[in-house]
C-alpha cells in the first residue's frame, strides 16, 4: 500500500517540478516555443486553466500558478493522511 503511496507521492512532486519549470520559462523570450516548452504547455496549461478561470491576474502578475501548486501540495498531504488511516 505504501508503494502505491509512494508513486503518487513521486508523480505529483515531478508534476509540480515540470510546472514550476514551465512557470520560469515565461521570464526568458522564446523559451515556451521550444520542443520542450511545447511538451510542458500541452501537460500543464489544461491544470492551471482550471485555476486561471477563477482567479484573475493582479495587474501584470498571474498567481493561479501559485495557488495551482500549493492544491498540488495540499493533495499530496491529503493523500498521506488517507493512507496513514487505511493503512
Amino acid at each position: 500500500m505504501w508503494q502505491l503511496y509512494n508513486i503518487l507521492s513521486i508523480a505529483l512532486e515531478i508534476y509540480s517540478f515540470a510546472l514550476l519549470i514551465y512557470i520560469l520559462m515565461s521570464w526568458f523570450p522564446g523559451a515556451r516555443e521550444s520542443a520542450f516548452g511545447n511538451f510542458l504547455g500541452r501537460i500543464c496549461e489544461p491544470y492551471l486553466e482550471q485555476f486561471r478561470k477563477f482567479i484573475p491576474p493582479i495587474g501584470m502578475i498571474d498567481i493561479s500558478p501559485i495557488v495551482a501548486i500549493f492544491v498540488l501540495f495540499l493533495a499530496r498531504n491529503g493523500l498521506l493522511a488517507l493512507f496513514q488511516m487505511i493503512g
